[in-house]
């Protein structure tokens, strides 16, 4: 079909199928019977003239096709009657068979399949039949009737199947925007729930620090006002990076709302425990050792943030909740997994709870394939150890 006949039939049909069908097939009905109606009204010479009875049995070939979406194998019965008693009573039978071609159609597109064989088959022998005992029809006759009710047939047979092919289409469009719409949800909340832990960690790690800073100044304002303005600078510069860590995740995420992407978060890796551990020490007046064992090897940005984060939310809970005097972060590598130990002398037994610093470190640590166990440390004090698988293992982890 070329462009300009696509042009305007794609219109045509479209109109078609969003007017109400009533208005379409009482049309067709009007159709149907007007053109039933002019070998009557206009007959050949040696053909049988026209009658009511004729006209009215050819009424009843149309008619019916009012229904036949609604009751599609009830107006095929009712127009396979009217014909019958048209060529029973020679009064005289059409010369198409216009209502059977549309009924045939109809009950290719809209019956079972019991209907519709059982309903072809029925036409095709009565057409058969009726011309060689009623009309004494010529060989081509058989061959226009034959071929036209088995060409309608197979246009309803094309039709279904262009239905239901756009039905599968359509259904599984439906579902692919479902799944996305579904998959975007999750990535949005694995993302919100991604930030709150960041946020947490860093608010709660700045706040802890600059609470005992605070605590800490008015104790040495008189007696030490060295080490009370060295508290102060402290909690100014928790403070400072605090909010800059802030101003960057929310800087970021206008970014993500401008493009409309994906940009991931600048997040901190192991390269910085050192600062982050010197920070501990300097402001919560804490003695914190790093010590690593094995060799160091890269690890995917995801396993990095999350032992940086276990480390950081570790000394958080430490210096919030310990009362402790030293900390010690260890860092073992193996051939198969990090483990990362953070160990105080404080009060651990009390820190036993499922806070939401150590459910997002769960959180991150499984996420990553590896694990994370935090209770009482084996001389006293408190200890929190995440594994966290590295390159081929940690896809295994993950399944």
């Amino acid at each position: 079909m070329s462009a300009a006949a696509r042009s305007w039939y794609a219109p045509v049909v479209t109109r078609l199928r969003t007017t109400n069908p009533y208005v379409v097939d009482s049309a067709l009905a009007v159709l149907v019977l007007f053109a039933a109606s002019l070998q009557w009204m206009f007959p050949d010479e040696g053909d049988d003239p026209l009658s009511l009875v004729g006209w009215l049995l050819g009424a009843a070939t149309a008619v019916p096709l009012v229904w036949r979406r609604r009751y599609p194998y009830a107006t095929a019965l009712a127009v396979s009657a009217a014909t019958t008693a048209m060529a029973y009573y020679h009064a005289p039978p059409p010369d198409v068979l216009y209502g059977g071609l549309v009924v045939l159609y109809t009950m290719a597109v809209q019956g079972l399949p019991w209907q519709r064989r059982s309903m072809l088959a029925c036409w095709l022998l009565g057409a058969v039949l009726t011309m060689q005992h009623k009309e004494h029809s010529e060989p081509f006759e058989y061959a226009f009737h034959i071929t036209g009710m088995i060409c309608a047939y197979g246009l309803g047979v094309l039709a279904r199947v262009q239905r239901a092919y756009t039905a599968a289409v359509e259904d599984r469009t439906r579902r692919l925007e479902r799944e996305r719409a579904a998959e975007t949800a999750r990535a949005i909340a694995q993302e919100r729930s991604r930030i709150a832990r960041d946020m947490h960690d860093i608010l709660a790690h700045a706040v802890s620090l600059m609470v005992v800073q605070a605590e800490a100044g008015p104790v040495v304002v008189r007696s030490d006002p060295a080490r009370a303005e060295a508290a102060f600078d402290a909690i100014a510069a928790s403070g400072r990076d605090a909010m800059a860590q802030l101003r960057r995740i929310l800087g970021v995420l206008k970014e993500e709302e401008r493009r409309g992407g994906a940009t991931r978060l600048p997040q901190p890796d192991l390269t910085g425990l050192p600062a982050l551990v010197q920070q501990v020490a300097q402001s919560a007046q804490l003695r914190v050792e790093l010590s690593v064992r094995g060799r160091p090897r890269p690890l995917p940005p995801d396993t990095e943030v999350t032992a940086y984060r276990a480390v950081q939310e570790a000394l958080t809970n430490t210096v919030k909740h310990a009362y402790a005097s030293c900390a010690q972060v260890e860092l073992d590598w193996a051939e198969d997994e990090l483990t990362l130990t953070v160990t105080d002398d404080g009060r651990g037994p009390a820190r036993t709870g499922g806070g939401h610093g150590l459910i997002g470190l769960r959180e991150r640590a499984a996420a990553c394939g590896g694990s994370a166990e935090a209770g009482p440390g084996p001389a006293g004090g408190f200890r929190v150890v995440v594994r966290l698988p590295v390159t081929a293992d940690r896809e295994a982890a993950l399944g």
